[in-house]
């Protein structure tokens, strides 16, 4: 895990993405689109991604979004998600950070949250998105990138699955995704701690949070990401709750 190092006036970013499920909508452009099957994209400036798409099923589609942990790693995560998003019949896109880790992590949200916009009105533009079905997902430094970037643009992520995050450092607030924290009770590299106080203060603030512990460590075991998956698009007032 990556510690976050104080901004530097260059790199400070409002952090709102522009990125919305309306911006196309009906016009998003099927010639565009490419065909079905696992897709590695290139952007500018030596920018990398991954989307999977599904076969056609003539509806808009929900949106899985996977972040990266520090050096690239995925704990288990890409595996799970890719399994979900068949499954689902689900686009999942998984972009790259610029460096090791995310930019909130090395001074400030920048290069990488506008890389994040970008790839995500790419897909947008070219596949229908449903309305409130996109979901931003990830592990370790990427667990924590999305709970803050998820909370910054809850108008945008219905919701947040944040997998042995570490922290969290949203600007502002907005709307009221719903949030699931995974944690492992042996995670040696970000203690479990982190996650039921994440969950708690979550919970506190007024947010729909469902916490989970597993015996493990530093990783996502299948049946956590199954139990993530299962929970988007519903409510989570019956499930369990964080840590008192």
């Amino acid at each position: 895990m990556t510690s976050p190092v104080p901004s530097s006036p260059a790199s400070v970013h409002h952090g709102r993405l522009q990125a919305r499920t309306s911006l196309y909508g009906n016009g998003a452009s099927a010639a565009l689109a490419l065909p079905a099957g696992i897709h590695k994209l290139a952007f500018p400036a030596q920018r990398q991604a991954v989307l999977y798409i599904p076969h056609a099923t003539g509806q808009a589609l929900s949106l899985l979004v996977l972040l990266h942990g520090a050096r690239g790693q995925h704990g288990g995560a890409d595996a799970a998600a890719l399994r979900y998003a068949v499954r689902e019949q689900a686009l999942l896109l998984i972009p790259e950070a610029h460096g090791t880790s995310w930019d909130m992590f090395r001074g400030g949200y920048g290069p990488d949250m506008d890389f994040l916009d970008q790839s995500l009105m790419w897909v947008m533009r070219r596949h229908e998105i449903a309305a409130n079905a996109v979901t931003l997902a990830g592990f370790s430094d990427g667990a924590s990138y999305a709970l803050s970037v998820g909370l910054m643009n809850g108008e945008l992520f219905s919701d947040i699955l944040a997998f042995s995050p570490g922290c969290m450092l949203p600007n502002a607030r907005s709307a009221s995704p719903r949030i699931f924290i995974g944690h492992g009770t042996g995670d040696a590299v970000l203690p479990v701690e982190r996650g039921q106080s994440l969950a708690t203060q979550l919970a506190n603030e007024g947010y729909q949070v469902h916490y989970a512990e597993f015996d493990g460590g530093h990783l996502v075991p299948p049946s956590v990401a199954e139990a993530a998956f299962a929970l988007l698009g519903v409510g989570v007032a019956d499930a369990s709750g964080p840590p008192t």
